[in-house]
């Protein structure tokens, strides 16, 4: 585009509106401003006089609030430790969202500032979080519950169940009571505080098992419900970690 025909979109808007630069930005940062009928969220992208620029009717100033998003990992990708959640941005497109009752609009300021909680196996499916809430990580960091469904094979050894319950040692180190259980005669409910990496195929290991799939349904109060691999939604306002 050439820049002497041109100015930002900042600028434009404010003189259309009117209203100051600082507005303009905050009403394209929020979604609420089309270019030729196309939403443009740079306050510096370039636009001509011949350009159509709109402001959406119910178009609000009110700064965009931090959220968190529960995505369902998909296999092989990674969200390890050390892992900056990077991975797990190409799940969150609109058309792999799921609709919930809060019904927040997409905005590309909500793939900004993510911080990802907890870890979870690159070969694991299941529950893992990104959120720009501060409240949010710091309260995923206290080793909360999570629950594990673990499909497996093999013969488990005598009194394997007790042991899996309490009993094992991972890292040369006894590991704490948790709740193991069968939910069918290959399928492992597994619900642990804080686990760390490879504990849990490490468990199986350890009584005759070996790990097939492993999913993550629920960490704390939050459960992942009926949210299809690879799709994503906004954390509910009614639900806490």
């Amino acid at each position: 585009m050439d820049q002497e025909n041109s100015i930002r979109l900042a600028k434009r808007v404010a003189d259309q509106v009117p209203c100051s630069r600082r507005e303009a930005e905050l009403y394209i940062e929020g979604g609420y401003v089309q270019v030729d009928g196309v939403i443009v969220e740079e306050p510096g992208a370039r636009v001509t006089d011949g350009q159509a620029v709109t402001l959406a009717p119910d178009a609000s100033l009110l700064e965009i609030t931090p959220v968190t998003i529960i995505v369902n990992k998909p296999a092989g990708v990674n969200a390890g430790i050390g892992s900056d959640g990077l991975p797990l941005l190409g799940c969150l497109r609109e058309e792999a969202r799921v609709e919930t009752v809060r019904g927040e609009r997409f905005l590309k300021r909500h793939l900004k500032n993510l911080t990802m909680e907890p870890w979870l196996d690159t070969q694991a499916t299941g529950l893992v979080v990104l959120t720009q809430e501060f409240g949010v990580s710091r309260r995923l960091q206290e080793g909360l519950e999570q629950e594990f469904i673990v499909e497996v094979k093999g013969q488990i050894a005598t009194d394997g169940l007790a042991l899996l319950n309490h009993g094992l040692s991972f890292n040369g180190k006894p590991l704490p009571p948790l709740k193991a259980s069968w939910q069918n005669e290959h399928r492992l409910r597994f619900a642990v505080k804080a686990p760390k990496p490879g504990q849990i195929a490490h468990m199986c290991r350890a009584v005759g098992l070996e790990v097939v799939t492993m999913k993550r349904i629920r960490i704390g109060r939050v459960a992942m419900s009926s949210l299809p691999v690879g799709q994503w939604r906004y954390l509910k306002p009614s639900e806490r970690f």
